[in-house]
């Protein structure tokens, strides 16, 4: 494939631009990158300064050295957010990455009693609203459980969001298409807390009762120019690797 680099100056410059294919499923595991000296013309840098970023990519677990291969991508050990396949889709189609997949997707209208959830979307306690889950997988094993919340004004204009069946488009496109209001998105936020033993079930992690699971979770709303649309959560297996901050 081409490799069109941007007008980065150093090696974080050079890493963040192949870290970005990899995390975009353009370059797959697998896949090798170029030459050192194809690098190093591409990006108008010294030879160290490629060096320097592949190393930067190795002790990320992103790349490895195969010898005659060169730099190869290995299987990456990250497990990206909702957002981050959001921007993914946006930037090249692509719904997963090499060896991703999704299952246990299920669509429910709930009545929501979260206060963080009730007061994300401005919603009053024991209110309805569209709930959407689904697992994703990386070889076959979860990695993260999907959660995305709708409000009825949302789901008034994208009513696909209310159906079971995978969306074929992403509702903040919709949305912006039928109401012509921009979609933005929110701060994403992590923290971690004790997971419900319906997590547990999906993460596949068999855990005695008495033995509590610690995981990770990332937050982010969704808002138009007057209110918020949707509120997405990502909870991650134990020991996952999620890149935040970027």
């Amino acid at each position: 494939m081409a490799y069109k680099a941007p007008e980065g100056k150093g090696y974080a410059d050079v890493a963040a631009h192949f870290r970005a294919l990899i995390k975009g499923g353009e370059l797959a595991p697998g896949d090798a990158l170029p030459s050192v000296a194809e690098i190093r013309d591409q990006f108008g840098v010294a030879s160290k300064t490629v060096s320097r970023a592949l190393g930067l990519l190795k002790s990320e677990g992103l790349v490895s050295s195969r010898g005659a291969l060169g730099t190869v991508v290995e299987k990456s050990p990250l497990v990206i957010t909702g957002a981050d396949r959001l921007n993914r889709m946006e930037k090249n189609g692509l719904r997963y990455a090499p060896g991703e997949t999704s299952s246990g997707h299920r669509v429910m209208l709930r009545s929501v009693h979260d206060p963080e959830i009730c007061t994300a979307l401005d919603l009053e306690p024991a209110e309805e609203a569209v709930i959407r889950i689904r697992v994703f997988r990386q070889d076959d094993k979860p990695t993260s459980v999907g959660v995305s919340v709708y409000p009825p004004y949302t789901t008034a204009v994208v009513p696909e969001l209310g159906e079971d069946v995978r969306m074929v488009k992403q509702f903040d496109k919709l949305y912006t298409e039928r109401t012509g209001r921009e979609v933005v998105k929110g701060q994403r936020t992590a923290h971690a807390r004790q997971a419900s033993q319906d997590e547990l079930n999906a993460l596949e992690i068999d855990a005695p009762p008495h033995v509590s699971v610690s995981v990770l979770v990332t937050t982010l709303t969704f808002h138009d120019d007057e209110r918020p649309l949707g509120y997405w959560e990502d909870v991650y297996a134990p020991g996952a690797r999620v890149p935040i901050g970027e």
